[in-house]
């Protein structure tokens, strides 16, 4: 009876689970092994796909002359972005955890960005960036100064598109603000009490009650720009000479432009591999600089 009364309860607990197994297997495991195969084959996406082996990451690594000045623009965009949007996203959390008044309209102002179409702002920024008559040499020239090259030079062109990125900074400024309302007021009362200044509590409390915060947007942000395209496609198209070449727009012009499936999927490959690595070493050392309540 007892037998029974347990294998009744196993078969019930499995059919309860059975429609998040079978949408797994359908959505995630089928697309995973698929692309395994595909990126070891000589596929246009019309034809039928010719098994090649590991033919496809032996030519990218060696021969491609365009992979490894987009694994540099790549890494280059990452290092440089991420930083400067989560010190900025920061900062103007703090501003905007004030209470001050028409606050509320300045963290909506703020947010606006975020919610335009980023086709819409990309091509915005294509007008602010035109040599002759943009609004950015415009203002260069009013102060006398000398009109930048923007998106024309292989120097200016990927820090141009990382100013963009920080005009969309406003999803991480809520998330930074919410975590830095959750940081309990009786430990700044305690901290003014021992007359602690503005500066020390903003680093003393502030700062390590919203490492998880910080940590949670350190990986939203490496994943998020391994995996920038749009600004690449609408601003550049990956020139002037490679120099803003992202490897997730290269994987794109691959596949559409250059009809080469099977390859742009082992591209894919090394991409994911390579944010795996990064999330990984940044989980690894997560305990360094992470503090969490239920450590204490």
């Amino acid at each position: 009876m007892g037998t029974n009364r347990k294998l009744r309860g196993w078969v019930i607990g499995y059919l309860f689970i059975l429609p998040s197994i079978i949408g797994f297997s359908v959505f995630v495991g089928y697309p995973l092994l698929s692309s395994m195969y595909y990126a070891l084959t000589e596929w246009s996406g019309y034809d039928t796909p010719r098994f090649i082996g590991f033919e496809n990451f032996r030519y990218l690594f060696t021969e491609d002359p365009a992979f490894w000045p987009s694994i540099r623009a790549t890494f280059y965009f990452v290092i440089l972005s991420v930083p400067l949007s989560l010190v900025l996203g920061l900062l103007l959390a703090m501003m905007l955890n004030k209470n001050l008044t028409g606050i509320k309209w300045f963290r909506t102002i703020f947010y606006l960005p975020v919610v335009v179409p980023s086709i819409a702002t990309l091509t915005l920024w294509q007008f602010i960036y035109e040599p002759q008559y943009g609004l950015a040499n415009s203002l260069l020239r009013e102060f006398g100064l000398p009109p930048g090259t923007w998106l024309t030079s292989e120097t200016t062109a990927l820090p141009s598109i990382v100013l963009i990125g920080l005009w969309q900074v406003g999803s991480s400024v809520i998330i930074f603000l919410s975590g830095l309302q959750s940081v309990p007021q009786d430990m700044y009362e305690a901290a003014e009490v021992d007359g602690a200044s503005r500066w020390r509590m903003s680093i003393n409390i502030t700062l390590p009650m919203i490492t998880p915060i910080l940590f949670l947007q350190l990986i939203l942000g490496i994943i998020g720009a391994f995996q920038a395209f749009n600004q690449v496609q609408v601003l550049t198209g990956g020139g002037p000479n490679f120099s803003t070449s992202l490897l997730n727009y290269k994987i794109y012009t691959d596949a559409f432009n250059g009809r080469m499936f099977g390859y742009a999927i082992a591209e894919v490959w090394v991409l994911f591999v390579i944010i795996m690595i990064f999330t990984v070493i940044s989980y690894r050392y997560s305990n360094r600089f992470v503090y969490y309540e239920s450590d204490k």
